[in-house]
């Protein structure tokens, strides 16, 4: 081999070797990239001072965590951003349950492998934007604070904390953000909430809920406020892992953590309303439906709260109801949740709750009218049970329950929020908690009044005569007379 040759291959390696360094160090800031769930939590940032991000275990939490802490200190916010934005330099906190427990895990994933002076730079923040590092006390190689280059051309600060150190040491100064990896006691959440309170700042948590309903769990399930809100990831909603990997990880986990470690569902005990497991009573998308199976919609109208709409069909041979579609939107009018249920069902029944009775106060229309003005179905009287039940929630809940545990009620396994709600769907001192249980309600409501339900075509085209198909008051198709 010719001098010239040598020259041109160590040309070639050094210039692989440059390019693979660069990679390294530029900050996987660059290239994460987001499954769903992951971008509905970081957008949320944008309008809720204080996120939750349930998930199970390995399911990618901590990983989005620190992804939005290299974002407010660099400022480096990638094209689909939708979160909140700083446009100066930050100064937060990253805290996790004991100092080890920050180090392993928050440092690591955004400055590199602690221990590993290479590795310094080839986390989530790029290594050119780091300023300066100082040392914890106590724990070996564990940093107290970092100093990382914003774009806009001063310094961001971030400080690691732990739970272990006590409520005293979340006293002090104003920030502009905090990452709570793992769950913290209420009393540090709150002296956290205390310390973005003037410069109008946000916190995020990512935890699996292990510890069941705890009072920081409690808080999100089950006292709502619009400054507030939860996002929860399945191991079914993770893209990075693989089928046999999923597989692998449930039967590693103890029977009664499963839930909670994989899907982040924290352990109800007896508040929680159906105890089936998910697996029970998913089934797959029915793509052939057979033309005498009888459908319904149920709605729930989402006065204060989303409105939720649920597509049962109900095979009547069987007595096998399935939930084939949902449909739930905050903040939308009647003519717009009219415009999703039409293409999937616009000769559908659809029956509705009591308050439909009501009269908006805007118009002084009953809600019901208003709907049947979008030129849905809707039947002639509000839900009921047609006896001494009336209309009775605890009736609905015991056919449901009755009907998941004999098989006799199937969900279409892609309905991701019907199955979310399903999860959080619980009692508090016997009450039902009525925060995110839109879906289930009109699910209730659909079984309620499944006497109802008709065997029309699915899809947007209805044809004349089967206009307003279910007359008003009557309990049968007065075109079919079924």
């Amino acid at each position: 081999m010719g001098s010239e040759d040598r020259e041109a291959k160590l040309a070639i390696a050094e210039a692989l070797e440059a390019a693979a360094t660069k990679l390294t160090y530029q900050g996987r800031i660059l290239s994460f990239s987001p499954y769903h769930k992951q971008k509905v939590h970081l957008a949320l940032g944008r309008t809720k001072r204080e996120r939750l991000l349930m998930a199970g275990n390995r399911l990618g939490k901590s990983e989005t965590g620190a992804f939005e802490a290299a974002c407010h200190l660099t400022g480096r916010y990638p094209d689909w951003w939708q979160g909140r934005r700083f446009d100066h330099p930050t100064k937060g906190w990253i805290a996790g349950v004991t100092s080890l427990d920050t180090r392993n895990v928050c440092q690591t994933k955004l400055c590199g492998q602690y221990g590993v002076e290479v590795d310094f730079g080839a986390g989530m923040i790029p290594k050119d934007d780091f300023v300066d590092v100082s040392l914890a006390r106590g724990v070996t190689d564990a940093y107290d604070t970092i100093q990382v280059r914003h774009i806009s051309g001063g310094i961001s600060t971030a400080q690691f904390k732990s739970y272990e150190q006590g409520r005293q040491k979340f006293q002090g100064e104003g920030l502009d953000w905090i990452w709570f990896d793992e769950e913290p006691p209420l009393a540090i959440y709150s002296e956290g909430l205390t310390r973005i309170g003037e410069r109008d700042g946000i916190a995020w948590l990512t935890f699996t809920p292990l510890e069941g309903r705890s009072d920081v769990v409690i808080r999100y399930l089950d006292e709502p406020d619009k400054d507030r809100e939860v996002t929860t990831i399945t191991i079914d909603e993770a893209t990075h892992i693989s089928v046999q990997t999923k597989e692998r990880m449930l039967s590693g986990y103890l029977a009664h953590e499963r839930e909670a470690r994989a899907k982040g569902v924290p352990m109800l005990g007896s508040g929680r309303i159906f105890m089936m497991p998910e697996g029970a009573i998913s089934e797959p998308p029915i793509e052939y439906i057979p033309a005498h199976w009888v459908k319904l919609w149920g709605i729930d109208f989402g006065i204060g709260h989303p409105f939720a709409a649920v597509l049962i069909l109900w095979d009547r041979d069987n007595d096998v109801i399935h939930v084939h579609h949902c449909y739930r939107v905050a903040d939308a009018l009647p003519i717009q949740h009219a415009a999703a249920m039409k293409p999937v069902g616009a000769a559908v029944p659809v029956a509705w709750p009591k308050d439909g009775g009501d009269r908006e106060k805007g118009s002084g229309e009953p809600l019901a009218a208003m709907y049947r003005k979008q030129d849905l179905v809707m039947l002639g009287e509000h839900a009921n049970w047609g006896d001494h039940r009336g209309i009775s929630t605890e009736a609905g809940i015991l056919e449901m329950d009755e009907r998941m545990k004999s098989g006799r009620l199937k969900v279409a396994a892609q309905l991701s929020e019907w199955f979310e709600e399903y999860r959080f769907y619980h009692r508090k001192d016997g009450q039902i908690v009525k925060l995110k249980d839109d879906l289930m309600s009109a699910t209730r409501t659909a079984v309620m009044m499944k006497r109802a339900a008709r065997a029309v075509a699915l899809g947007g085209f209805r044809a004349k005569a089967a206009v307003g198909a279910v007359a008003m008051g009557t309990d049968f198709d007065v075109f079919t007379g079924q």
